[in-house]
């Protein structure tokens, strides 16, 4: 189900609650939420459609994926750049890393650990602040 975008600052600044079997569902409205916006998104977290859980979703590399309670474990070559996001008005800047070692669950919660480089790896990043309650 398409879900409609939280706007709502104090929400988002919330720290995300961890996602269980049951969310399972948020995981799926939340990928297809992201694939509806795809022309103006390239990520999204479950607080972006107003859920207080640990869920991202993003495109990697022309692909959707989604991870549940994503946690990074490491991270190399600290850079500053500028990002907008589609619960937020205009741009704003953000330090971040070009190489990320992501732990997550996937859907059938089974542990996963990869690293992430680049584009790929600055969409992560900013989608694990909205489930740290971090508002760039």
């Amino acid at each position: 189900m398409i879900r409609d975008i939280c706007k709502d600052e104090a929400f988002l600044s919330q720290q995300a609650e961890p996602a269980t079997p049951d969310d399972l569902p948020i995981a799926a409205d939340l990928l297809e939420t992201l694939e509806h916006h795809k022309d103006g998104c390239v990520g999204m977290a479950a607080n972006m459609i107003g859920v207080n859980k640990r869920i991202i979703a993003f495109d990697n590399e022309g692909e959707y994926m989604g991870m549940v309670n994503p946690e990074i474990s490491k991270k190399a070559e600290p850079y500053q750049t500028e990002e907008g996001c589609l619960s937020l008005t205009g741009t704003r800047p953000a330090k971040r890393w070009k190489s990320i070692k992501v732990r997550w669950q996937n859907q059938k919660f089974q542990q996963r650990l990869k690293t992430f480089t680049g584009w790929t790896a600055q969409i992560i990043q900013h989608e694990i602040d909205h489930c740290e309650g971090i508002i760039i």
